[in-house]
């Protein structure tokens, strides 16, 4: 009986995820552990995620160095613990010697300190995005092309202040280190630029009454700053928009991601004319972007456009896929070369160049974009403006950059 590709690949996906006893161990194969959220207020971030990495590997065929791919699939569930115990069973367990993943910013620095005590495993991020991750302390094995969560941000604080015409922003943001890093990166410029936060509000993951968060927001703010993702996100614009809250809004990177956009209600209303930031414009219009549009939305359950999250762990499973590629393959050195062709890897992605600095960080455009309507109804993200290749310590010298201190929920400030 003949198999369809895509079933094959299916097919190594659910063998990997319910038996991997049974899962290929040729020398003809090569095993990739793909580590995201499938539980949680961020399900559908974790599956939009195995879409981008799925384009990644239906684009080479399914196929690298002429060896078959199986991917073997771990799940968690935003939590730290959990995608530390998703990675310790991809690795200890189903043998993988090379992991993309995790997908949120407590995980990725879980995933990074684990990464430590498995030194013959590379380990490539998903779309992790938490600052230290890679600045302070990074694991020698652990390699993130999708830039982090202050780099997304590169822009919008000047932009705000000078564009906008906001004087006064008020936050609210997920307490964890990925808002903790979006929220940096916006009042590092917006700051600058003379702009005042009052207040900032963090909340756990999974909340769902906002009513005193939004009864927190100080009278008088010009605008607020949300860096909320999945359902979090949808919660709070819903409950905002039905108190009667009209303060123009100013979006973190998920917040007006495909993840967020695509819900269904007055969200519409709230979200149109929000000015944001991240690693992906909808409107985009680069030959590469429109490419990788079309074959993502081949992906079951694509989205009408890729989420942050689908390009990133695109972009990452792509850096895994020429890394191996430039190795034939070859892991059986403990993946010494594999990281070797890593660390030095520049390619182009679907939104422009990609390199690595000395920590293995991404060096990557960044888009500065609006919340508009399209023709069809959806609201998208429309391009304003290209940040070019933004590096980790936001164009500041590190000596000088490292002086501001670690992200937290009190670093910056300007009351």
């Amino acid at each position: 009986m003949r198999m369809h590709r895509r079933t094959v690949l299916a097919l190594a996906v659910f063998t990997g995820l319910t038996a991997p006893s049974m899962a290929l161990a040729a020398d003809d194969t090569i095993k990739i552990g793909l580590l995201a959220t499938f539980e949680g207020p961020f399900t559908v971030l974790g599956e939009d995620s195995e879409r981008g990495a799925m384009t990644a590997v239906e684009e080479v065929g399914g196929k690298v160095a002429g060896k078959k791919i199986e991917i073997v699939k771990g799940s968690s569930d935003a939590s730290p613990d959990s995608a530390v115990r998703a990675a310790r069973k991809l690795v200890e367990q189903d043998g993988v010697k090379v992991l993309v993943g995790p997908l949120s910013g407590d995980e990725g620095l879980a995933v990074k300190d684990y990464a430590k005590t498995q030194p013959n495993v590379t380990f490539i991020n998903g779309t992790s995005a938490a600052q230290d991750t890679t600045l302070r302390n990074p694991a020698e094995n652990f390699f993130r092309f999708s830039t982090d969560g202050a780099q997304w941000m590169a822009g919008l604080g000047t932009y705000a202040f000078k564009d906008k015409g906001y004087k006064k922003v008020a936050t609210v943001a997920e307490d964890y280190s990925f808002p903790y890093t979006q929220v940096f990166g916006f009042m590092a410029e917006f700051c600058k630029a003379g702009g005042h936060v009052p207040s900032k509000s963090w909340v756990p993951i999974g909340n769902k009454d906002f009513s005193s968060v939004i009864a927190a927001i100080p009278e008088g703010v010009d605008a607020i700053y949300v860096a909320l993702g999945g359902a979090d996100a949808v919660n709070f614009l819903t409950q905002y928009q039905q108190s009667g809250g009209t303060a123009p809004l100013i979006g973190g990177s998920i917040t007006v991601d495909q993840t967020v956009l695509t819900s269904k209600g007055k969200l519409k209303d709230v979200l149109k004319g929000t000015p944001s930031a991240g690693p992906t414009a909808d409107t985009n219009d680069a030959p590469a972007w429109k490419a990788f549009v079309e074959a993502y939305k081949k992906q079951p359950g694509a989205f009408p456009s890729p989420s942050l999250f689908a390009h990133g762990y695109y972009v990452d499973m792509k850096a895994t896929l020429l890394g191996l590629d430039q190795v034939g393959g070859d892991v059986s050195d403990g993946g010494k070369k594999l990281r070797d062709a890593l660390s030095k890897l520049s390619f182009d992605t679907p939104t422009g160049k990609v390199s690595l600095d000395k920590n293995r960080n991404a060096i990557a455009d960044i888009f500065l974009t609006e919340v508009t309507e399209g023709a069809d109804g959806n609201l998208l993200n429309k391009l304003v403006k290209v940040v070019p290749q933004v590096n980790q310590t936001l164009g500041i010298p590190e000596d000088e950059f490292m002086k501001l201190g670690a992200v937290n929920r009190d670093n910056p400030s300007c009351p």
